[in-house]
């Protein structure tokens, strides 16, 4: 368990750009991460070939695609919980 997010224990790709989670507290569902998937870093990952290559890592709790490149799992636990993607933290 990350923190107070429970870990991902099932992940499976529905088609591109989107996922079904099971959480180890038994909340399930289907997400669209295409648009959390920012940066240079997921690249790869945001093309149908390498969206494929996408694995549940055991270790972090959360998904991930090869070179070490995942999502967050609170973040994803949010929108699988509440229909809505986490607003950022603010600094302060």
């Amino acid at each position: 368990m990350n923190g107070l997010t429970p870990d991902i224990v099932e992940a499976s790709v529905v088609r591109h750009g989107v996922v079904r989670l099971t959480f180890a507290d038994g909340l399930s569902g289907e997400v669209e991460i295409l648009q959390r998937m920012w940066g240079p870093v997921f690249v790869r990952a945001r093309t149908e070939e390498g969206f494929a290559e996408m694995y549940l890592d055991a270790e972090t709790g959360t998904i991930a695609w090869p070179g070490k490149v995942d999502l967050a799992p609170d973040t994803l636990y949010v929108r699988v919980r509440t229909g809505a993607w986490p607003e950022p933290a603010r600094a302060i």
